[in-house]
């Protein structure tokens, strides 16, 4: 049953996360791709969510949704985090923040195809495709509903810290600077937001600010 549907791709080596997301893409056969981790949990109609409103607006390239966080078992919630759900919203959202959580998405192959695809950008491969998918005019939706439980690890949020994730952040928003998607007064802004907290707080302190402040 399953030899005609599942698709296994092995890589050689490994080229980072971007390259296998992009390899793993342009070999897919179907139009429609959802994207989510192998150790996070799906709802069990998540993808009828997203079909369902992707059969009524055929128009959307991306729909994602929120997601919960959870260490251990499944009901040991320690966060979540909520999008926006329409398109300009998420368009708006996107100048200051990641709008889409990565997990949570189904997206047209031949919208992402057109945007370049995954490149390779330190933690960030998903942002920094979203942002060229808006560069290039695709429709963004969130279902404003939990289609996603990721699972973390208890040190998660402190370790989104350090000299070489700063520079990948702050190299993303020049991107959108040079781009024009923002100005100069919001990339100094985000910029001195994410020193604050990506450079200067100590690591268990920064965990306090994202689940204070980056979750609800």
């Amino acid at each position: 049953m399953w030899g005609g549907l599942l698709k296994v791709i092995k890589l050689k080596n490994n080229a980072g996360l971007g390259n296998a997301l992009r390899i793993a893409t342009e070999k897919s056969s179907f139009e429609l791709i959802a994207r989510m981790d192998s150790d996070d949990v799906s709802i069990h109609d998540r993808f009828e969510q997203q079909l369902n409103i992707l059969v009524k607006h055929p128009e959307i390239d991306i729909i994602g949704g929120d997601i919960t966080e959870f260490i251990g078992e499944e009901k040991n919630i320690v966060g979540k985090r909520t999008v926006p759900r329409t398109d300009g919203e998420i368009k708006e959202y996107m100048k200051k923040r990641c709008a889409m959580n990565h997990v949570s998405v189904m997206y047209k192959k031949s919208a992402v195809v057109a945007a370049g695809g995954y490149q390779e950008w330190f933690w960030n491969e998903d942002y920094y495709l979203w942002i060229r998918m808006q560069l290039n005019n695709a429709v963004f939706a969130n279902t404003g509903t939990v289609l996603v439980k990721v699972r973390v690890g208890g040190k998660m949020y402190q370790r989104r810290g350090g000299k070489k994730y700063f520079n990948s952040e702050v190299s993303l928003q020049r991107y959108m600077l040079d781009q024009g998607m923002i100005r100069k007064t919001t990339f100094f802004i985000n910029c001195g937001k994410r020193m604050m907290i990506q450079r200067i707080l100590p690591s268990n302190i920064r965990g306090w600010v994202f689940r204070k402040f980056a979750r609800n």
